[in-house]
């Protein structure tokens, strides 16, 4: 019996957006047909401890030995690219006859293009899942040689797109520019928001209705997610301190590379409010539920192509935000048609800490009445029901 073959480049017990993507698809697909999941072994984040097997009940999941590199090395993460889509080619090769479709959620450029070459050789239809536009993201971390480095990569990711039988792209900006860097048809992509569980906030806050909420004298920023070199963690503490907003917190929530370089910083400012706490797996509606304000820091031309996993999971739990980014941006847009919050100018100190002390004014009827609009706004556009829907429905047109 031919079989939907999923290649995702992680997948669950790993917690992370991309991962839980792929499951949510493998489990909705498998109701129905035969689904194959192949995935390296799990190793994001870097230093998570997986004491787990992750073992479902209605498809099948492959582990295959491929390089990891968990840390944010250049050629670390070229080899890992490159190995997997190796051993996705390899599985491909040796299963040919009983795979009827591809889905392709993989580590950019290297695996990308080998499993779409092997998917052409064996005239396999895939469906190419595009989470970053690479090389050019790439490109803007590197200082020098830009334009050589994109001549040499770019075909890679044009041969990628041009022999998917279907692209999904993760915004309405990405879209616009794969079509017109790579030149394919607006028709062949569709897209996608990624998605987050709208039940588990759901339940939460059923839940919490429930019980009386503390009652916190303080208003409570917070930003949740990955603190690492690109999360602009260090910026939100220098704003936080020289907004100085009389019974304000700052919580910094998750774990990263940059994290104790943030507590270092933290410490030289003893009389403001800053802590820093972990995220243990499913409780990030507790955890914001702790917040006034969420904060959503990206840097220059960091939100032009893709919504940050961040902005649906803040939505989701009714908080408004101040986001920091690019003006023009998708996550820009959603902020402010939803109405749940303020959107300022990337890397704009004076600007963000302006967005601060406006937020202090708000009464908590101001807040709550922000919070809902987000929560209402991403159920229409961020939950896992309805983008589920529109993903499958591009997987059976291809079928």
């Amino acid at each position: 019996m031919s079989k939907m073959l999923i290649i995702s480049a992680v997948f669950p017990p790993e917690p992370v957006v991309s991962a839980l993507l792929s499951h949510d698809l493998a489990e909705e697909l498998s109701t129905k047909k035969d689904v194959v999941v192949i995935c390296p072994t799990p190793s994001r984040p870097k230093g998570f401890f997986f004491d787990k097997i992750f073992e479902p009940k209605n498809y099948k999941v492959i582990r295959l030995k491929s390089y990891s590199c968990p840390s944010s090395r250049i050629i670390g993460r070229f080899y890992e690219s490159y190995s997997f889509g190796k051993s996705c080619t390899k599985y491909i090769r040796e299963n040919k006859h009983n795979i009827k479709c591809i889905y392709i959620n993989s580590w950019p450029l290297l695996s990308q293009y080998l499993i779409v070459r092997a998917a052409k050789r064996y005239n396999l239809p895939c469906v190419l899942h595009v989470q970053d536009i690479y090389p050019e993201s790439l490109i803007n971390k590197i200082p020098i040689g830009k334009s050589i480095i994109l001549k040499i990569l770019l075909p890679i990711d044009k041969y990628s797109l041009k022999y998917s039988k279907s692209v999904i792209a993760i915004s309405e900006n990405m879209k616009q520019s794969l079509s017109k860097t790579r030149e394919i048809m607006l028709n062949k992509i569709a897209v996608v928001s990624n998605w987050q569980d709208e039940e588990a906030f759901i339940s939460f806050n059923n839940l919490k209705t429930k019980n009386e909420k503390d009652l916190n004298s303080e208003l409570t920023f917070m930003y949740l997610g990955n603190n690492g070199p690109l999360a602009g963690v260090d910026f939100l503490i220098m704003s936080f301190v020289k907004a100085n907003i009389k019974y304000s917190k700052l919580i910094i929530a998750g774990s990263g590379s940059r994290t104790n370089a943030c507590k270092d910083l933290a410490k030289s400012f003893e009389k403001f409010n800053i802590e820093f706490i972990d995220v243990p797996h499913g409780m990030v509606p507790v955890i914001q539920d702790k917040a006034d304000i969420m904060l959503l820091p990206v840097k220059k031309n960091g939100a032009m192509s893709s919504i940050p996993s961040k902005l649906p999971a803040y939505m989701f739990s009714g908080k408004p935000i101040i986001g920091s980014l690019d003006l023009e941006s998708d996550t820009a847009k959603a902020i402010k048609e939803s109405g749940c919050g303020i959107v300022v100018e990337p890397e704009n100190e004076n600007e963000l800490i302006k967005a601060m002390n406006a937020t202090a004014l708000w009464t908590n009827k101001d807040r709550e009445e922000k919070g809902n609009l987000g929560f209402e706004y991403a159920l229409t556009n961020f939950s896992k029901k309805e983008n589920l829907k529109k993903i499958i429905s591009v997987i059976e047109s291809v079928i």
